[in-house]
């Protein structure tokens, strides 16, 4: 019986690096976080996205990476024209291993998306709620899949698995388990990667990734501008709620240090998407 193993995430953390669990695979993986060679950030949005298949090395510890929540603000991306009302966007999701933890069953998102403009989502909480406004416009594929998992419930009583507070400031939540190893059994590529500095602003709403064409359903929220590389696709922006942002972050993490799970446990109870 292969073994299974667990897919990592590197991000640069104040001079050195912040790992973090964020997708399982069929074997161990520790894997920098890069852009997608294949995404033109220039163009417009990417509406076609294809699931890289990149081998990573088996053996060490899974970590976690983009949850460092680098991307640029919602201005930064490219918003580029959108199809016809009705015709859908065309995306891409290929099958992923669904990692450790809590193997949520779900559905693999319709393949084309008919959202458009800039719908909203609350991120309700134990601790309180989050209001975000989603880029359908610039991220097409990446709203549909989020929307699909909110819509199913996908990320009902689940953690938010990880903070980090030096370097990088972010909240990573969205793997069930809360290992940071997650998915929700599909993967699919970047889309609006961050063009301007700072690449992710206070507020900023990206994927997590274990690489690239690596997205599912694990995502960062930047509660203070980091510089990260601008690997990880920008789908939103929070519009209420980073004061509860600042609340968890100054409580900082279980562990004591930079990078670990939030000392002030949070747990998602809901996500409504209107």
């Amino acid at each position: 019986m292969p073994v299974q193993r667990k897919r990592r995430w590197l991000l640069p953390v104040a001079g050195g690096v912040a790992a973090l669990l964020i997708l399982s695979g069929a074997g161990t993986v520790l894997l920098y976080l890069r852009a997608n060679d294949a995404v033109d950030t220039t163009a417009g949005p990417v509406v076609s996205v294809a699931a890289s298949t990149a081998e990573t090395t088996p053996g060490a510890q899974a970590q976690l990476s983009p949850d460092n929540g680098t991307s640029r603000g919602p201005a930064a991306g490219p918003t580029g024209a959108m199809p016809p009302a009705g015709t859908g966007v065309p995306c891409t999701y290929s099958p992923a291993d669904r990692g450790g933890g809590d193997p949520r069953l779900v559905a693999t998102p319709a393949p084309r998306s008919t959202l458009t403009g800039k719908p909203t989502a609350t991120l309700e909480t134990n601790l309180g709620a989050i209001g975000i406004q989603l880029y359908a416009d610039r991220a097409p594929c990446t709203v549909n899949s989020f929307v699909h998992l909110a819509r199913d419930d996908f990320y009902s009583d689940t953690p938010c698995h990880r903070l980090t507070t030096e370097g990088l400031w972010v909240l990573q939540c969205g793997d069930p388990g809360g290992t940071g190893t997650g998915t929700p059994g599909y993967q699919y590529g970047e889309e609006n990667l961050p063009t301007t500095l700072p690449p992710y602003p206070q507020g900023t709403l990206a994927m997590a990734n274990a690489g690239p064409g690596t997205n599912g359903s694990q995502f960062f929220v930047v509660y203070k501008d980091s510089d990260i590389p601008p690997d990880y696709s920008v789908f939103g922006q929070v519009t209420s709620g980073l004061d509860l942002l600042d609340r968890i972050a100054a409580a900082g993490t279980t562990t004591g240090g930079a990078d670990g799970p939030p000392k002030l446990a949070v747990q998602i109870t809901e996500i409504r998407v209107s």
